[in-house]
């Protein structure tokens, strides 16, 4: 009788597997016809305003800047140099969002489990995520540093700052959405709360959970990113970023390439979890 409530939480209404099936292909042709629309107003406002090369560089020179030599033409062509900062900046990332996933799940099911530490410690998360994470970011990287922390624990720290916050509140409203009358049935049957949690909580609690989730993922990248900033990192976009700025003068489209590169990893980072989300929930339906 638990397995039918788990599946009654979590299933759908009949026709939502066929239209999930077509929401990918629509969504993809909105896509590209919203980077269109993007791409001629861009294209569309340098006419039109007369905006120099300098302040806003044409498409065309952007993409092309991934094809020219870093170093003043002894380095590697640029697309590689973005490609393996890139690699850095995911790996930080995808740490962090490890981190922070794993604290907010926790906190989440200690915040349900208990209404005192909910009322005690749920103001101090919120309060949290009040304070900027640049003022955060150099006094975590640079202390743990200093503490003979790894590099990447340090900047997965600063990620994970980021991460947690949606995840223990998503997390959180998940689990409290089981119906009243369902919990009353798995008590009725003597169910213990563990069976509870995993039979019927979680199940019901996985939809909030991805919606989560995937803010997290692309909250991650950000900390990673800023976390590059400080204490002289020398892999990653955020360093990227930061040398393109020193020398937007010479060669402004560097910096709007680093910044479509940083804009794919979340991206990809977003996709990875969308995908998780359709398998498991796909297992799920199917058992």
């Amino acid at each position: 009788m638990s397995d039918d409530l788990t599946l009654a939480a979590t299933t759908p209404p009949r026709g939502a597997p066929r239209a999930r099936r077509l929401l990918p292909k629509r969504s993809s042709v909105a896509s590209l016809l919203v980077l269109l629309a993007l791409a001629l107003v861009w294209e569309g406002a340098k006419a039109l305003f007369g905006i120099s090369d300098q302040k806003l560089p044409h498409l065309l020179a952007i993409f092309g800047e991934f094809g020219t030599r870093t170093r003043g033409g002894a380095g590697p062509v640029l697309a590689v140099a973005m490609f393996e900062n890139a690699v850095v900046t995911f790996g930080e990332a995808l740490f962090g969002f490890a981190l922070g996933g794993l604290l907010g799940c926790t906190l989440a099911v200690v915040f349900a489990s208990s209404r005192l530490l909910e009322r005690g410690l749920l103001p101090f998360v919120v309060g949290s995520q009040t304070v900027p994470i640049l003022a955060i970011a150099p006094m975590v990287v640079v202390g743990l540093g200093r503490l003979g922390a790894p590099d990447l624990l340090s900047k997965a720290v600063v990620a994970a700052y980021l991460t947690f916050f949606p995840v223990t509140i998503g997390m959180l409203r998940g689990l409290r959405s089981v119906p009243p009358d369902a919990l009353s049935l798995m008590r009725s049957y003597a169910a213990s709360a563990g069976q509870t949690f995993w039979k019927l909580r979680l199940p019901a609690a996985l939809p909030y959970l991805f919606t989560s989730l995937k803010v997290a993922a692309t909250a991650s990248v950000i900390g990673a990113i800023v976390a590059e900033l400080p204490a002289g990192s020398k892999n990653g976009i955020g360093v990227t970023i930061l040398n393109a700025t020193q020398y937007y003068n010479s060669r402004p489209p560097v910096l709007y390439a680093a910044v479509l590169v940083a804009g794919a990893i979340g991206l990809l980072f977003y996709g990875i979890v969308a995908l998780a989300e359709r398998l498991i929930i796909r297992e799920r339906k199917a058992e």
